[in-house]
């Protein structure tokens, strides 16, 4: 995205969004992200730092829900700058004094810069490193006008260049209070972002037992000492299993299916997935999450269970980021999809990245790949890889491969129990884009291979035979007369083949559950185990309550045949005894 004219700042919304975007940057990375289908910017608002000649004018406020942009990360300047002064050239320019000079260069120097508020120190360690360490971008979107906002900061591995999305989301309450679902960090920028909305924080949601989404959550509500915390059940942490309270987190209550005394009720409904336990070494790991329902807008959120990968990076990941995966080097060589030294030779390229928006969207697939994967079979050529898994709503394959794929009943139950009770048109995940336009059908074909695995396990009955499709008009199925065809509005209604991960990509992934197994750390189908278990628990109690009757019954056959009068032959006369 080139720089624009001093005084104007570009809209930035993309095409696929009606939402409107406040978007806050940093000094110090790169210009706004762009890329192939993201619209050039539109003249017509007000950039809080931009350079102008002349006198100033003053700004109006911006009107809600107006697309505001501060400094560009990578900016150099914030507030006005000053033009600087040319070079003198002339010869009565040589006689200018070292004095003069050094108060020349002291004029032209930039003005310190000012903090951002996006300062936040965090440090994971286990199992990773996970940042940014020292600092966070915010951006905030209106999704729904007045009622619903999110809030995304990135995940990173900073040292490998690896970035993902992170989202909060914000629903005003019919009180005027705000509800706010997973924390991210409470940056200065944040937290003002938050303020802006001009309404108090009621209640704080963890809906997920994940570290990266726990850490949050204490310094975030001791922001809001008055709101309300409420976490999902089955929190843990490993490898020392500690309470909510380690980390800052003091619970008011812990979310329930279907409360009906959750003091949002009425608005906002909820259910909880809690699966037996993965545990083969420890029984508290379980992978919990809650899903919510937010009626009025018709909106599902949900933390890990599903994402939609855009074809663009989204605002909020670093320019300087997807330019350096961009780059040709080592992992993009060494991962080619078995290419010959000779091909890589003539694909690959040396010396810098050029800032272009194909660079960008290259760097993008690899860092979502990367993201997915662990370990992707194609690096040096990443569009067919990506191709898989972009644009479509789906289970990431880490989550499913690691946990679903664990717990195949109880992700399908809690899965058409969503679908059953709730009429959304659109999901809020926690990770890479948001909203999803999409309903219950698309999330049940998301999770396909969960209900066909219970059903070959016998874990579920098998599903009624469709009934057949009739003719539509004149007798003609339009279905078939267009090849299929589905008519859908949004990005998540017209894919209906469920994702399939190429097996080559699922390499690392797969070895990882092998050594899972073999070391007996979590369990290969909990549910299977917990079938397994409530057999032999039945099929114990039915053998106890049988050796019970049969104790009984010699018991009484026992009293019985004491109890008996004995025959007249058998009696011996008292006086002979």
């Amino acid at each position: 995205m080139q720089m624009l004219p001093s005084g104007l700042l570009p809209r930035a919304s993309r095409a696929s969004r009606s939402s409107q975007t406040i978007v806050a940057r940093s000094s110090g990375a790169g210009k706004p992200v762009t890329g192939k289908g993201v619209p050039p910017p539109k003249s017509g608002t007000v950039n809080k730092g931009s350079t102008m000649k002349g006198p100033a004018k003053s700004a109006p406020a911006p009107a809600k829900g107006s697309t505001v942009r501060g400094p560009a990360k990578g900016a150099t300047v914030q507030g006005t700058k000053q033009a600087s002064k040319p070079v003198p050239s002339t010869a009565s320019s040589r006689a200018v004094t070292r004095g003069n000079r050094a108060a020349a260069a002291a004029a032209e120097a930039p003005a310190p810069k000012k903090p951002t508020g996006q300062d936040y120190f965090n440090f994971t360690g286990f199992p990773f490193p996970l940042g940014p360490f020292f600092s966070r971008n915010t951006v905030r979107r209106e999704i729904e006008k007045g009622q619903v906002w999110v809030f995304e900061q990135t995940q990173a591995l900073d040292f490998f260049n690896v970035y993902t999305p992170v989202r909060m989301t914000v629903i005003k309450l019919a009180s005027g209070g705000l509800w706010v679902h997973a924390p991210v960090a409470p940056t200065s920028e944040c937290l003002r972002l938050l303020k802006e909305l001009d309404a108090p924080v009621e209640y704080i949601v963890l809906p997920t037992f994940a570290y990266e989404h726990k850490v949050f959550v204490g310094p975030f509500s001791r922001r809001f000492p008055e709101a309300k915390v409420y976490i999902a059940p089955g929190q843990w942490s490993y490898p020392i299993n500690l309470p909510p309270q380690f980390f800052g987190i003091f619970p008011a209550g812990e979310l329930l299916t279907d409360d009906a005394s959750a003091p949002w009720a009425d608005e906002i409904e909820q259910k909880v997935f809690l699966p037996p336990s993965l545990g083969g070494v420890d029984d508290f790991v379980r992978f919990t999450e809650v899903a919510f329902f937010h009626k009025r807008t018709r909106t599902l959120l949900v933390t890990d269970a599903v994402i939609y990968v855009p074809d663009t990076p989204p605002e909020v990941i670093p320019r300087q980021a997807l330019l350096a995966q961009a780059k040709d080097g080592f992992l993009a060589r060494f991962k080619t999809g078995g290419k010959t030294k000779q091909e890589v030779e003539a694909i690959a390229k040396t010396g810098p990245v050029e800032d272009t928006p194909e660079n960008l969207r290259k760097g993008w697939m690899r860092m979502v790949l990367l993201v997915l994967y662990f370990g992707p079979s194609n690096l040096l050529t990443p569009e067919e890889s990506f191709a898989a898994v972009s644009q479509r709503l789906m289970v990431g394959p880490v989550v499913r491969e690691l946990v679903y794929n664990r717990v195949p009943k109880s992700v399908s139950d809690w899965v058409e129990s969503i679908c059953t009770d709730w009429d959304f048109k659109q999901i809020i995940p926690c990770h890479m884009d948001a909203p999803v336009k999409a309903g219950p059908a698309d999330l049940r074909r998301a999770f396909a291979f969960a209900f066909e695995s219970a059903e070959a396990q016998g874990l579920l009955p098998p599903k009624p035979e469709p009934e057949p499709v009739r003719g539509g008009f004149l007798g003609i199925n339009l279905g078939n007369l267009f090849g299929g065809f589905k008519l859908g509005l949004g990005n998540g209604s017209g894919d209906a083949k469920p994702v399939d991960f190429p097996k080559e990509d699922l390499e690392v992934l797969d070895f990882i559950n092998e050594q899972l197994n073999k070391g007996n750390f979590v369990k290969r189908n909990a549910d299977l185990d917990l079938r397994v278990q409530a057999e032999l628990a039945s099929t114990a109690a039915v053998e106890a309550q049988e050796a019970a009757a049969r104790e009984a019954a010699a018991i009484e056959a026992g009293s019985a045949s004491q109890a008996a009068p004995q025959p007249e032959a058998d009696r011996v006369p008292a006086g002979r005894r």
